[in-house]
């Protein structure tokens, strides 16, 4: 019962972190399409995006927990091929997360090089980790 009440958690910690992943990325787009004409609506911007990453990252932290003790659970998967595979994915997540947040201290200190084209193709990488994630825990390929 435990173990499954764990992965309830962890699942939903995960929606949550990925519902920030996928959001947070779109702020910057609009972040960066203001430019230096409007320092209110930019300020606003900040504001939001602060917000987000807090809640983006309580969602991360806690989806990497509860996933680590379903892992504590049931020890065998870490002998499995694809576990591994998802385990390395969630590390490029989690480096990717660390991205956003560098570029959202760059946006906070005025400091941002990025158009917002190029934050349009930066907002398409977390989905390639969760069609990656839910691939290889679903049809556990190896």
């Amino acid at each position: 019962m435990l173990m499954l009440w764990l992965k309830a958690l962890h699942i939903i910690f995960v929606i949550t972190w990925f519902a920030g992943l996928f959001y947070l990325p779109r702020l910057f787009v609009y972040h960066a399409a203001l430019g230096g004409s409007d320092p209110a609506g930019a300020e606003r911007f900040k504001i939001m995006e602060r917000r987000l990453f807090t809640m983006m990252t309580v969602g991360g932290v806690l989806a990497v927990l509860f996933g680590g003790a379903t892992l504590g659970q049931a020890p065998g998967f870490m002998q499995t091929g694809w576990m591994h595979a998802k385990l390395t994915l969630v590390a490029g997540l989690i480096a990717y997360h660390v991205w956003c947040y560098r570029l959202l201290t760059a946006f906070r200190d005025n400091r941002n090089q990025h158009s917002e084209r190029w934050y349009r193709g930066f907002n398409e990488v977390p989905t390639l980790f969760l069609f990656g994630i839910v691939i290889l825990v679903v049809v556990k390929p190896f």
